[in-house]
């Protein structure tokens, strides 16, 4: 692309920088607008990047590379993003009320909790911060733990380094969902320029006690007495490392290996090239400690520690990462069966496993699927006792963090596999157990990573208007569930898949599905399974080219 320099464009930029109250933006971009005006090659086009804002408030809020201008994450679009949250707050009838905001340890998460508790501050609410860098699902707990009206994290989660975000919940310790999200977006854009929004020092720092909380509650987790486990983890660089060695201290797991050199956060991620614990080569140190450890569990942490994700050791002596569902349905299965709430609620959404409705089905509890997303799960109903996504989040705790919870998540984790151990048994057993009674599920994503977002609407609409009538050699038919999502569904005999946008990442993705019987020999059942899954994974992919 090759953008000139309109007098719309350089005005546009004139008069952000203007309103821009952070010294460092205003120079960062000055200099890219000096660069376009003297003719420079690219310049025009970066700064008309940067000026294509503002950053779309949807339900995960705010999330966009670090760098100045309204299409990006900086003091300005924090402050004038906060400016609208505490509007709406108002709005809603909660003027005065307490809102919490805690942060990561990403490039710019300091100076942007800072702006948010000072716009709070000057806006008349009760600000607490959290004292320093911490898990996100810290965060959604003090939200219900302080009866707060709203809570704000700093984070990207599991972006690449370059990103930040800004998350919101609700007073229902919740993220926000629509049409809270649509309000917000008109508040921000009613808002004043960030330069001429009141900000206040003022707000109270919470000490150690919320973090003790916190913990207290996880360390009753646990189903059971033992404890004999040995556990390598990983906080992949991010802020989950001394709470999960805090947490399995309290839980009485004495026998925890993390990986040095991703222990320390580092906003620069260094030793991996997305610090997702999905992505190919982020978990190699991870299952290279808990082979010369010879442990019994390995866990991953995201960088705020929302998710985690299970490694095991495969009989042969070899480690893998479980998919997001064999974990999800693994510790569904766990909490089913040592369930004392009468009448249980479990959850998965739309694009997950299929299994997990079938082990409800098992135990005689109920089973909702939802929308993806934790704003979604976390309101499937009453009476819920664990939530899951394919996408590595897990919710063991709804009672005291209505989100997914990285954290905790490993906690049951290691009670189970201590559990299993004590037993002579481990999570692959419970897993091929599971297969030969529901048969075996397997799953697969196809991801479309694009540049111009009206690609993954042109395919969308062509999917829509000329639908495949099979996939992987099997006949399909599809549901379109617009106008509640921008989703399709197709099925067929023993296969699904979901096609969506992403709502965090410019991807299009598909969701895929295998189910097949065991009527005799499990690896049977499971290379016929493995077969079907990459008739339709080919299959898939050629479509979404």
């Amino acid at each position: 692309m090759t953008t000139s320099l309109t007098s719309d464009l350089r005005d546009r930029a004139f008069r952000w920088i203007a309103d821009d109250p952070d010294d460092d933006s205003r120079v960062e971009l000055q200099n890219i607008l000096a660069r376009a005006m003297g003719g420079e090659t690219g310049a025009a086009d970066e700064l008309a990047d940067r000026m294509a804002g503002p950053l779309e408030f949807g339900t995960a809020g705010l999330r966009g590379p670090v760098r100045a201008g309204p299409n990006g994450m900086n003091v300005a679009v924090v402050t004038r993003t906060t400016a609208g949250v505490a509007a709406w707050l108002t709005a809603q009838g909660h003027a005065g009320g307490v809102v919490v905001v805690g942060r990561d340890a990403r490039h710019g998460s300091e100076a942007f909790a800072k702006a948010a508790a000072e716009v709070l501050t000057a806006a008349g609410f009760a600000v607490k911060t959290l004292p320093g860098p911490l898990p996100t699902p810290v965060l959604a707990f003090a939200v219900l733990e302080l009866g707060a009206v709203a809570g704000i994290q700093i984070t990207a989660s599991h972006n690449p380094p370059a990103d930040n975000g800004y998350k919101l919940y609700d007073a229902s310790g919740g993220q926000i969902v629509p049409p809270s999200d649509g309000q917000i977006e008109q508040a921000i854009e009613a808002a004043p320029p960030a330069i001429s929004v009141p900000r206040e020092p003022g707000a109270e720092v919470l000490g150690d006690e919320l973090r003790d909380a916190y913990l207290a509650k996880v360390a009753l987790l646990p189903r059971g007495p033992e404890r004999g486990v040995k556990v390598a983890a990983t906080a992949l660089h991010g802020v989950g490392a001394d709470t999960l060695r805090a947490a399995f201290e309290r839980a009485g797991f004495e026998d925890l290996h993390l990986v040095t050199e991703q222990a320390t956060p580092d906003p620069d991620f260094p030793t991996v090239a997305f610090p997702n614990p999905e992505e190919p080569g982020a978990t190699d140190l991870l299952l290279a400690l808990a082979s010369e450890v010879d442990a019994d569990l390995a866990i991953a942490l995201d960088p705020d520690a929302d998710r985690c994700a299970l490694g095991v050791r495969e009989r042969d002596g070899s480690w893998r990462m479980l998919r997001g569902d064999e974990t999800g349905v693994l510790l569904g299965w766990h909490i089913l069966s040592t369930v004392d709430e009468a009448d249980p609620l479990v959850a998965t959404t739309i694009v997950s496993s299929s299994m997990l409705g079938e082990v409800a089905k098992e135990f005689g509890a109920r089973y909702a699927e939802t929308l993806t997303g934790f704003k979604w799960l976390v309101r499937a109903g009453e009476g819920l006792v664990f939530a899951y996504e394919e996408a590595l989040g897990l919710c063991v705790n709804p009672g005291f963090v209505r989100d997914k919870d990285g954290i905790s998540a490993a906690v049951l984790a290691a009670g189970l596999t201590a559990s299993l151990r004590a037993a002579g048994r481990g999570p692959l057993d419970i897993l091929d157990e599971l297969a030969v009674k529901h048969g075996v599920h397997v799953t697969d994503q196809v991801s479309l990573r694009v540049t111009d977002l009206s690609v993954r609407e042109r395919l969308m609409a062509g999917l829509r208007a000329t639908p495949p009538s099979s996939l992987g050699g099997t006949d399909v038919t599809m549901e379109d569930l617009l106008p509640d999502a921008d989703v399709l569904r197709l099925t067929g005999e023993g296969l699904r898949v979901v096609i969506r946008p992403s709502g965090t990442e410019p991807k299009l993705k598909a969701y895929l599905q295998i189910k097949e019987p065991v009527t005799g020999d499990l690896a049977e059942a499971r290379t016929a399974a493995d077969a079907r899954l990459a008739a339709l994974r080919a299959d898939t992919e050629s479509r979404l080219a």
